[in-house]
C-alpha cells in the first residue's frame, strides 16, 4: 500500500514537493492526474452549493415573507458575492453556470420546504426568478 493510501496529506505534499524539484519521473502520474481532475469537481461542486444555498433563501423570501429578517437578507448576500467570487477565481466554470443553477433547484425547493414547513409544491416546479435575477444585488423577489 503506497503513501497515497495510506496519508493521502503527506502524499500531496511529498507530490508538490517533486514537482517543484520538476523530478516528473518520481511523480505519481496516475494518482496525481486523478487529484486534479477531482480540484476541478470540487469547483464545479462548490458552485452549485452555493447556488443551492442562495436559491433556497430566495425561495424563502418569495414563499414566506412574515420570516424575513437581517439574517436571511445576509445569506443572500453573502452567497451571491460568494458566487460571483469563485466564477472570478475559476471563470471556466462560466460555461456551466446556468445548469448549475437549474441543476440545484430541486434541492433547493426540498430545503425550503424543510426549512419553512410549507409544502413541496407549493414551490413551483421551474424557478420563479432567473439565475441573473438571483444574482442581482438589487433583486429582491416578491409575491405577484
Amino acid at each position: 500500500m503506497g503513501l497515497y493510501d495510506r496519508d493521502f496529506h503527506a502524499w500531496a505534499h511529498e507530490q508538490a514537493a517533486l514537482a517543484r524539484s520538476r523530478s516528473g519521473n518520481a511523480l505519481d502520474w496516475d494518482n496525481v492526474a486523478e487529484e486534479l481532475e477531482g480540484l476541478g469537481k470540487q469547483q464545479q461542486s462548490e458552485l452549485e452549493s452555493r447556488y443551492r444555498v442562495l436559491v433556497m433563501h430566495l425561495l424563502r423570501w418569495l414563499f414566506q415573507p412574515q420570516g424575513r429578517g437581517t439574517s436571511w437578507e445576509a445569506t443572500i448576500k453573502v452567497q451571491r458575492k460568494s458566487i460571483a467570487r469563485h466564477l472570478r477565481k475559476n471563470p471556466s466554470l462560466k460555461a456551466t453556470d446556468q445548469e448549475a443553477f437549474l441543476d440545484c433547484y430541486d434541492d433547493a425547493r426540498l430545503g425550503a420546504s424543510q426549512e419553512t414547513g410549507l409544502a413541496f409544491d407549493l414551490f413551483p416546479e421551474d424557478p420563479p426568478f432567473t439565475r441573473e435575477q438571483a444574482r442581482d444585488p438589487d433583486f429582491w423577489p416578491e409575491a405577484s
